[in-house]
């Protein structure tokens, strides 16, 4: 059994920042690339952002040089920092994991999403 749990999200005035972070919890034997993805109601799930295990990094060309994707391989987490947040940056943010538990295959998992807001 394997979490994936989000914190951070929250509303925040157009030009601030928040950083993201996800957790990886349970029975983790390794974890390969890991991403965040966004989505809005009414539109397909799209990636932000995601890096491997040795730390190469791939970014949506709309958050390019405003958001980085970080991670800690000790404590199975993922960060995202968002600088000059945008109003169209809005959406509910999911952490995405390509990991393997001990005894099992490789497979994709999902964090439950959280909300971010910019507005002023």
């Amino acid at each position: 059994q394997v979490q994936l749990v989000e914190s951070g999200g929250g509303l925040v005035q157009p030009g601030g920042s928040l950083r993201l972070s996800c957790v990886a919890s349970g029975s983790v034997f390794s974890i390969n690339t890991l991403g965040w993805y966004r989505q809005t109601p009414g539109k397909q799930r799209e990636l932000v952002a995601a890096i491997s295990r040795s730390g190469g990094t791939n970014y949506a060309d709309s958050v390019q040089g405003r958001f980085t994707i970080s991670r800690d391989n000790a404590k199975n987490t993922v960060y995202l920092h968002m600088n000059s947040l945008k109003p169209e940056d809005t959406a509910v943010y999911f952490c995405n994991a390509d990991l393997k538990l001990y005894g099992s295959n490789w497979y994709t998992y999902w964090g439950q999403g959280t909300q971010v807001t910019v507005s002023s």
